[in-house]
């Protein structure tokens, strides 16, 4: 789906007219949050976000991997595997996946590290064990009660926010913001913006670290990009943030065209694309995630350029202690039950 406007408008009719049934779905999210999940045996990490649509959680996820691997740990990710037909459990293949089996995202990071996709957690769980896991990163899940978390990270884009603060369909939430700060452990903000700062105060009285990050671009992809001008397209939940990305890199965005999150693109579509840029002798950029979709897709032009980037940590020894904090805890934790 693609994000309703008013959304991020302070008030607006549509939001107060769902305000009704944003209560009710937010009452039922909250109880549904309060139910115990099972223990999954080893540390679980989840990188969730408090509201629908995108804000950054795959940077995340990655960047995660890197410190954990640093750290002497196996992670695997795993992932429901949102708009993909398989329901698991099953590992990964590049060689033999599309986003259309396993979706975008599971596609895209498997790059990188292990990926399980179940619609069952636990199922999810038992294959990642068996793949020598010693951490599980959840992407995704902070609502999700079927696991138990040894840690939360939360991801809030800080140039967006939480937009109306109002939970879904009246706003962006996915449950009550009360109740899903009392179960965050730490808020990664990216970007410079300001639009989460409230957020980041609330959880600083409950003694939950805020830590700031951006997005780099890779020099691969800008050297690939320099001196072109460039038509920009991507189907993600902020495609704007990823339009703005590309303008402060100093790519050249002659045009721009976004679509829905998670968008499945057509033949026609595809055409058009590239019909376009070849009128205007521009060249084609997308997101990384885009681009998993269109893989072995039949129409796909030749030298759509991915735009990768990565996340980095301002402050990444804050970052390190954190994390080997709450494997610590969460090690422990299991032994004095023994």
């Amino acid at each position: 789906m693609r994000e309703p406007a008013f959304w991020y408008r302070p008030r607006s009719f549509p939001s107060y007219a769902l305000w009704p049934l944003g209560a009710l779905y937010g009452a039922i999210a909250e109880r549904r949050m309060l139910r115990q999940g099972a223990d999954a045996g080893i540390p679980v990490i989840c990188v969730g976000n408090y509201h629908v649509g995108g804000a950054g959680k795959t940077p995340t996820v990655l960047a995660l991997t890197r410190l954990l691997r640093e750290l002497g740990e196996t992670p695997v990710v795993l992932s429901r595997g949102y708009g993909g037909r398989l329901t698991g459990p099953v590992m990964v293949d590049r060689t033999r996946h599309t986003a259309a089996d396993i979706g975008d995202e599971p596609l895209m990071m498997a790059r990188d590290v292990p990926v399980a996709v179940a619609r069952d957690r636990l199922d999810g769980v038992a294959l990642a064990k068996s793949q020598g896991a010693t951490v599980i990163l959840m992407d995704d899940g902070f609502q999700n009660p079927r696991l138990l978390k040894d840690a939360s990270l939360i991801v809030i884009d800080s140039e967006r926010g939480l937009g109306n603060g109002r939970v879904f369909p009246a706003g962006p939430l996915r449950a009550p913001l009360k109740a899903q700060l009392a179960r965050t452990d730490a808020l990664v903000l990216i970007g410079d913006g300001h639009a989460a700062d409230d957020v980041a105060s609330a959880l600083a009285g409950r003694d939950k670290p805020e830590l700031r990050a951006r997005l780099k671009p890779d020099a691969a992809s800008l050297a690939q990009l320099f001196g072109q001008r460039v038509f920009a397209f991507a189907g993600i939940g902020d495609p704007e943030r990823f339009f703005r990305t590309l303008r402060v890199s100093g790519i050249d965005v002659a045009r721009t065209r976004p679509f829905a999150d998670h968008h499945m693109f057509s033949r026609d579509e595809i055409a058009a694309l590239a019909a376009d840029a070849g009128r205007e002798q521009l060249t084609l950029v997308t997101t990384e995630k885009d681009l998993a979709r269109l893989r072995g897709r039949e129409g796909v032009p030749d030298g759509i350029v991915p735009f990768a980037v990565q996340l980095e940590f301002d402050d990444p020894a804050r970052l390190r202690q954190l994390v080997s904090d709450h494997l610590y805890k969460a090690r422990e934790r299991r032994f004095s039950r023994r």
